[in-house]
């Protein structure tokens, strides 16, 4: 999904071409062939029971994540929030559950996350938001990443083979 939205923001493609929809599943490395056999035939059936669930779910909106414990009880976390609800909704279910630390650096968070924005990095990086931004134009500046600019803000690549704006 990300790599579709991107290619519509960014690239000012029409992903309602197949032609779009391959490449961005190629990108991800999905298996096209499989994809394309899916979407001419169940893929149709499958979204309607999909929006059916998410109606008997009393889903509103996108995102909705549901987090279910082994006994079934659940908590719901609607909307674009802050990482600490969906935190906070699993330590209702799991007050035992243990955070992972990960390096925040930004080599290891782009090795995992191809873009990223300002606001993305500084979550995951547990940095500001305004440094974040400055450390990430800084690193543009440096050829180390691309900046795309867009009417709702900046997204960042990293930049490959080592030439700069690639």
């Amino acid at each position: 999904m990300r790599e579709m939205r991107e290619l519509v923001f960014l690239q000012k493609k029409n992903i309602a071409k197949w032609e779009h929809m391959a490449t961005a599943a190629e990108t991800v490395g999905l298996d096209v062939d499989q994809l394309k056999t899916d979407f001419e035939g169940k893929a149709e059936d499958l979204f309607k029971n999909d929006l059916k669930v998410a109606r008997d779910y009393g889903v509103r909106g996108f995102p909705t994540m549901f987090f279910v414990d082994e006994n079934g009880k659940q908590e719901m976390v609607y909307g674009t929030r802050p990482y600490a609800f969906y935190e906070m909704a699993i330590l209702k279910l799991n007050p035992n559950a243990e955070k992972r630390e990960y390096s925040k650096t930004w080599e290891n968070l782009f090795s995992i996350y191809p873009t990223l924005t300002a606001k993305e990095f500084s979550e995951l990086s547990g940095t500001p938001r305004k440094e974040s931004e400055e450390l990430l134009n800084n690193l543009a500046d440096k050829g180390k990443l691309k900046k795309s600019s867009t009417k709702n803000g900046a997204i960042w690549k990293v930049v490959n083979n080592g030439a700069k704006g690639k």
